[in-house]
């Protein structure tokens, strides 16, 4: 077999070498070569240049072959194809392929054997668009992975040079979590698969993300596999949302909720973590299929409540912030962890109904008294009135029954206005005590929430903290004068302000008002009176006690009627008693004859007088 190699290669051995080898230099016809008529061991010149082109690749012009990088520059690559001269192909053309190097098998297309400078033209870029659709739909149908060459960002993802061919890259095909600098992958070289092709619109779109899918769901079974809850595991943030972050264990999702990121009060988790931060996370829960993992951060240090101060007890003073308002309370944290709630009715003695954004507001400093303390429930409640005296301890001194003070209104009722006089000492103004003289109907009509009014203590109730207070108790009581001014028969100049079923509502002078029913709002005309008309009235009833003037219209003109019929029958009256006197005395004067005539006109004026005097009673 030895020797079969040795005769083997001295067969393929061309022929030139060993006889040139064998003729001595000295002994050379260098005249006869350089003629052409040189024989060197039997070939001439011909013979011997035919015997080289065999030696040689047989290459056509536009023809796509496969050639060697013998040389690589910043500008160039030199291919050697086999052919007399090498080739030479311009880097850019590789620029997909960053990590050509020397030895490297690559395709190249034959432009020309032979330029002006006697060069071998060659491309690659040629080569591969030639054979690009070729071999793209081979890797689909292969399921092949495939190396690309990032161009540049585009709509929705980004431009991949695939053999020659502009494919496109999906933003979600990049990678399996979420991208947010996509220009970071701009010239880059990446593997790739090929997930479709519509050959009609000549469209390719790739994916990075499928290749590492598959090694990812190998790792997220095992990772899920040896999941326990309890457990402690490394995870790096991969999303951040108003509720909560998802951490990526290795393949495996879960999510802290904003609730397990810290003891304390988390308006937003960014102010816990940051994207791409490694942190430890605990596994609080998962689902039976584990698809669902809730994970925990603050789990991994000891409750704040478990190292609250041991002295601290019911009475003691505590600082601390407002961190969440609502309009029950403030909750107050005292400590990392640790809150207490001052609920509105430990923020003020008042009694008024507030809520708490009128005193307090998210961020304030405040000192509190605790009031309430469970560590078992870690509950614990706090107040802030208390670090005031209690204003109604000395409310007789400060406020006596007859003192007068300046309150705010706060609130109405039908039966009266809550008022303020300071901040803790409230007390009503029933509706009968706002005015002597005007009938109120609701407390709206006298005076307007935030106004100031003026007010006398009535009476102090210090147990259930109620004060009575009144204000026309300022003046004196009218009623005492208009006794003497609105006498019963007594005629006064009333307006009629408003007139309902029962009757109609006068305005007498001095602010005083009375009530007069229809009947008695007839005129002389027998027409009604009607609201804004201005009449005289009689007072046919007063009643100080229920502060009470019944008045008439009608009986201002009836009555005077009646009194000039009265008048005129007094007055017939009179005029027959003067006759019957002249009567008489004319009688004694008289003839017998006449006698007869006098007694029967004297009969017929006794008889007038009586109808007169009949019609009187």
């Amino acid at each position: 077999m030895a020797e079969e190699k040795v005769n083997a290669e001295e067969q393929e051995a061309p022929v030139v070498k060993e006889t040139v080898a064998n003729v001595p230099m000295e002994d050379f016809d260098w005249d006869s070569y350089e003629a052409g008529d040189a024989v060197i061991g039997g070939a001439s010149k011909e013979e011997l240049a035919e015997m080289y082109d065999k030696t040689l690749s047989t290459i056509s012009e536009k023809e796509v072959i496969e050639g060697e990088v013998i040389t690589l520059t910043k500008r160039e690559v030199v291919i050697n194809i086999g052919f007399k001269s090498d080739g030479i192909v311009s880097r850019n053309e590789f620029r997909y392929n960053p990590e050509l190097a020397v030895g490297d098998k690559v395709e190249v297309y034959v432009e020309s054997q032979e330029d002006k400078k006697g060069q071998l033209v060659l491309s690659h870029k040629k080569a591969r668009a030639l054979r690009s659709w070729d071999r793209v739909n081979e890797a689909l149908d292969n399921d092949e992975v495939i190396k690309g060459y990032i161009k540049c960002r585009t709509k929705g993802g980004m431009i991949v040079d695939v053999f020659g061919i502009e494919a496109f890259l999906p933003g979600s095909q990049i990678d399996v979590k979420p991208i947010r600098d996509y220009d970071m992958y701009v010239g880059k070289t990446m593997e790739f698969k090929v997930v479709k092709i519509n050959p009609e619109f000549k469209n390719v779109v790739v994916s990075h993300k499928a290749l590492i899918e598959a090694e990812l769901e190998q790792q997220k079974k095992d990772i899920i596999s040896k999941l326990e809850k309890g457990q402690v595991l490394e995870g790096t943030v991969k999303n951040i949302t108003s509720y909560g972050v998802f951490i990526d264990l290795g393949g495996v999702d879960g999510l802290i909720h904003i609730t397990d990121l810290s003891w304390g009060r988390v308006n937003h988790p960014e102010e816990i973590v940051q994207l791409d931060q490694k942190l430890n996370v605990v596994i609080l829960d998962f689902d039976d299929e584990k698809k669902r993992i809730a994970l925990g951060l603050k789990q991994l240090t000891a409750h704040p409540w478990d190292s609250l101060d041991t002295e601290m007890k019911v009475g003691d003073i505590v600082k601390g912030k407002v961190v969440v308002m609502a309009d029950y309370g403030a909750f107050v944290e005292i400590a990392a962890g640790v809150e207490g709630l001052i609920h509105v009715s430990e923020m003020s003695w008042s009694q008024h109904l507030r809520s708490a954004q009128d005193f307090l507001k998210v961020g304030d400093e405040v000192e509190a008294m605790v009031l309430t303390l469970d560590r078992d429930e870690r509950k614990m409640s706090l107040g802030i009135k208390q670090l005031k005296a209690d204003p109604w301890e000395k409310i007789e001194e400060k406020y006596a029954v007859g003192s007068k003070h300046s309150a705010t209104v706060r609130n109405f009722t039908n039966f009266g206005v809550f008022v303020e006089i300071e901040e803790g000492i409230d007390g009503l103004i029933h509706i009968s005590d706002l005015s002597w003289t005007k009938k109120i109907k609701h407390p709206a009509e006298f005076t307007a929430i935030g106004e100031a009014i003026e007010v006398v203590v009535l009476e102090i109730d210090k147990e259930n903290r109620r004060l009575s207070l009144g204000h026309k108790q300022l003046e004196e009581n009218p009623w005492d004068v208009f006794e003497g001014i609105f006498t019963v028969d007594s005629i006064h100049e009333g307006t009629i302000v408003d007139i309902f079923d029962k009757g109609a509502v006068i305005a007498l002078q001095y602010g005083v008002e009375g009530f007069a029913t229809p009947r008695h709002l007839a005129k002389e005309d027998n027409s009604q009176a009607k609201v804004d008309e201005k009449l005289d009235f009689k007072v046919i009833e007063f009643n100080k006690a229920a502060k009470r003037i019944i008045l008439s219209h009608s009986r201002t003109f009836e009555d005077a009627n009646k009194s000039e019929e009265v008048a005129a029958k007094k007055a017939a009256s009179k005029a027959a008693k003067k006759g019957v006197k002249k009567l008489n005395d004319n009688l004694e004067k008289t003839t017998l004859g006449d006698i007869s005539e006098l007694a029967a006109l004297k009969n017929q004026l006794e008889a007038n007088e009586g109808n007169s005097e009949g019609s009187k009673e």
